[in-house]
């Protein structure tokens, strides 16, 4: 019963027995009236046999931070009877806002209606939207009928990605080079390297002069060894990081690490992601970007991280190339530990986060924040690295175009040196 099927339901009985007290038999109609609509509503709506499919699509379904999603609700009267009076209510998370409700007044045998309402996220995540609920009510609202259906679709809220302008990123061959993919070969587009004829290979890659040289079926291998790669390397440990929420420097350097790999990825890279939680995404193939943009959605800052155990976890599938580091707050031994990334003639740029400059500071707590974090950035330049500062308030749109300094790490390792031997 509703509120109005009570309300019905009590001043039944007030009328009931103002009529025995005062002997009035108008007055007992009014009561038998009364107390049968609810009654009757309750029949008609349990009766009621409605078969009703849903669907939920969302639009995007993989949306960034701060952006807007539009749900998309289809509900279809499969029955032969009209429905009454629906209420719809879909089940959010506090994150994506109060729950929608949504009234349809009537739906016909066979008829669909669509209904939309729009979702804001400003924490990324994945988070569940639905089960719908859906009220089934009388022409009158004196009872109503709750029904849930149990399907339920996810919406990832991804970080912020940021357009990054086109910088030529100096670096070695055999695993990645410039800043966009390209294939090298002696013989033109394709290696025409051969080798002994396998079961199972396309006739149509038989290299007749070398099979005629050696006496043996030979194809060409086709490969192409020289490509464009590049892993990316998230800094998640707990005290490397200041600050909540939104504005937290883990999620500039979620955020970061985000727009460098999409900003790879559509160079021509062959992309890998590497985090201090044990996160190892290979995203070479296609689809790879949706695949870090997902992983990035859920990574969380971990209390028992380790910078050794990152470096190697980044080693053990090392294949030289270019690496890009985002870093918290280091120690100089922990810089000095990044060292053994630099084995493979890969190269490496650091984007050295100080974490301090997101919290307010006294003048000499921030003088001594200053003088640990410049000491740190050598440490890491003397370690092979390609420094990067970042503090609060950088654009890393800003700060990308350093990234390709190849000389920058050494001026500033000689301002750094000069510094301190001042």
């Amino acid at each position: 019963m509703t509120t109005r099927g009570r309300s019905f339901l009590a001043a039944a009985a007030a009328a009931g027995i103002s009529a025995i007290v005062l002997g009035e038999k108008d007055l007992l109609r009014v009561a038998i009236l009364l107390a049968a609509l609810p009654l009757l509503a309750a029949a008609y709506v349990g009766r009621s046999r409605y078969k009703l499919a849903c669907t939920r699509s969302l639009e995007p379904g993989r949306a960034p931070v701060g952006s807007s999603a539009r749900v998309i609700l289809r509900l279809q009267n499969m029955s032969r009877l009209p429905t009454g009076t629906l209420l719809l209510e879909d089940r959010l998370p506090y994150a994506l806002g109060s729950r929608p409700r949504v009234v349809l007044e009537r739906l016909g045998a066979h008829q669909a209606s669509s209904v939309a309402y729009t979702v804001r996220a400003d924490v990324r995540g994945r988070y569940p939207v639905g089960p719908l609920v859906i009220r089934l009510t009388d022409p009158f609202g004196l009872c109503e009928l709750t029904r849930s259906f149990p399907s339920v679709d996810r919406l990832t809220v991804i970080p912020q990605v940021v357009p990054l302008p086109a910088v030529r990123l100096a670096g070695e061959y055999a695993g990645t080079g410039d800043s966009r993919a390209r294939s090298v070969a002696v013989h033109g587009e394709d290696d025409a390297a051969t080798r002994e004829y396998r079961r199972g290979d396309d006739l149509r890659r038989v290299h007749w002069r070398s099979t005629a040289r050696t006496g043996e079926l030979m194809v060409r291998r086709e490969e192409q060894p020289w490509e464009s790669r590049a892993t990316v390397v998230l800094d998640t440990r707990l005290d490397a990081h200041r600050g909540e929420g939104p504005t937290a420097s883990f999620e500039w350097a979620v955020s970061a690490a985000a727009s460098i790999a999409v900003h790879l990825r559509q160079s021509g890279y062959k992309l890998r992601l590497v985090t201090g939680t044990g996160i190892d995404v290979d995203a070479t193939e296609i689809g790879g970007e949706g695949a870090i943009l997902d992983t990035l959605a859920d990574v969380k800052l971990s209390a028992a991280g380790d910078v050794s155990v990152l470096v190697e976890q980044v080693r053990r599938r090392s294949d030289g190339g270019l690496v890009i580091g985002l870093f918290g707050t280091l120690s100089v031994a922990e810089a000095e530990v990044l060292t053994g990334l630099r084995g493979n003639g890969a190269t490496c740029i650091g984007f050295a986060i100080d974490s301090s400059t997101w919290v307010n500071m006294l003048p000499p707590d921030r003088t001594e924040a200053d003088r640990l974090h410049g000491s740190t950035a050598l440490a890491l330049v003397r370690s092979g690295w390609r420094s990067v500062p970042v503090a609060h308030g950088d654009s890393l749109a800003a700060l990308w175009p350093a990234a390709g300094r190849g000389s920058q790490g050494f001026a500033y390792r000689a301002a750094m040196a000069e510094t301190v031997g001042r």
